[in-house]
């Protein structure tokens, strides 16, 4: 089992989603570059945190996105 996201990670993760629905993709490494240009996160942890779970909602199937 994993660990539990904090809040503030899924909250940036929900807002960014519902801000930038195209913007995103199933690939880590794509919304890693995308969290960092459409935040001002300058922890890489919280950054990869973010990115992290955003690809893992699109990947579920929880989050229609642009597949890419």
């Amino acid at each position: 089992m994993g660990t539990v996201k904090p809040a503030y990670i899924k909250d940036i993760a929900i807002e960014l989603l519902k801000k930038y629905p195209d913007k995103f993709t199933g690939d880590f490494d794509h919304n890693k570059k995308m969290v960092s240009l459409l935040t001002n996160i300058t922890s890489k942890k919280v950054r990869n945190r973010v990115a992290g779970y955003i690809t893992r909602k699109i990947n579920r199937g929880f989050v229609k996105c642009s597949k890419g």
